[in-house]
């Protein structure tokens, strides 16, 4: 019988990706799996946390530069926030352009719908519209907002969470979304020091690691897992090579276990890498946008230049001279 056909109540393609991360070579399971409902509400807690720099950096961004956003971008429009989870960051946006409808898309149906409601009750004459998908994937924007002006909003420097060759296919792909003409205001954590980058991932109070082990206890919930969660630890890297944090789920004995009825092994040792996120100088963050079919409008840094947003025009496409 298929492996998928034993877990029809299971997303498979949460299954999908688990099962060949855990048989490759390396092993590896997508970031984008870490966002369960427990998930989502462990990283609003890592957002607040005061190792975790890039929200209140980005935050004090948006609120700075809410005026040349509202004179950039028509009044009216659509917002469409890819990943949106708790929407803390939306406001600020919705405030300063005056948009007629907000387009939340989300992976977690149920963080999604919490946080849409908690929002319609502060903007209650906006058209909220929500979209449980996941953003990579093909997906249908709601119908009535193809004739209007449309704004994408990528904060909290998601796009690092993709090597640079899987962003440009994301930003393709969001272009294709947006349609040509569109607007993307998109959030890019800048390269620093480690001595600030680890803390962000590795902070005192064990939120970072919670939500790295978290990853575990869904697998086991959803996919009939026997994972020993406590044989893994939270481990950080900072890969200056690839100019990246990489955050893996080290084991610190042999361990054997099953997930969707399928067997595994793990050496003391050996580990499962979940999450790596790319840090940009300013030619490297523009750069993978135009790779990806956008051009950068405007630049907002902070005065430490430890993140960046960029509002980007979906340009038309044009041949060499």
């Amino acid at each position: 019988m298929p492996e998928t056909a034993l877990f029809s109540s299971a997303d498979p393609q949460f299954l999908a990706d688990v099962l060949s991360g855990l048989r490759g070579p390396r092993r590896a399971i997508p970031a984008r799996w870490f966002y369960d409902e427990r998930g989502s509400e462990l990283f609003d807690e890592i957002t607040r946390l005061p190792e975790y720099y890039p929200t209140r950096t980005e935050t004090a961004l948006l609120e700075n530069c809410r005026g040349a956003l509202a004179v950039q971008i028509e009044q009216g429009a659509t917002v469409i926030e890819f990943g949106a989870g708790s929407a803390t960051k939306t406001p600020l946006l919705l405030d300063a352009i005056n948009p007629d409808c907000y387009v939340p898309i989300d992976i977690s149906g149920d963080y999604l719908r919490s946080s849409a409601s908690v929002l319609q009750s502060r903007f209650p004459d906006l058209s909220i519209l929500p979209v449980e998908a996941d953003f990579t994937q093909r997906l249908a924007l709601p119908e009535n907002v193809g004739d209007k002006s449309i704004v994408g909003f990528f904060p909290g420097s998601t796009i690092g969470n993709f090597v640079p060759c899987s962003g440009v296919d994301l930003l393709r792909h969001m272009r294709d979304i947006l349609g040509e003409g569109a607007k993307l205001l998109i959030g890019f954590d800048r390269i620093k020091s480690a001595d600030i980058l680890v803390p962000a991932y590795d902070d005192a109070a064990g939120i970072t690691a919670a939500f790295n082990l978290n990853l575990l206890h869904r697998i086991n919930k959803e996919l009939d897992g026997d994972i020993p969660v406590d044989a893994f630890r939270h481990e950080i890297v900072w890969n200056d090579r690839e100019a990246r944090i990489e955050m893996h789920l080290r084991c610190s004995r042999d361990v054997r276990f099953e997930v969707a009825g399928c067997e595994f092994a793990i050496s003391q040792g050996e580990g499962i890498h979940t999450e790596n996120s790319h840090k940009y100088d300013l030619r490297g963050l523009r750069l993978l946008l135009r790779s990806g079919g956008w051009t950068p409008m405007a630049e907002f840094s902070d005065p430490e230049n430890w993140f960046t947003l960029v509002l980007a025009e979906a340009a038309p496409n044009q041949s060499a001279p």
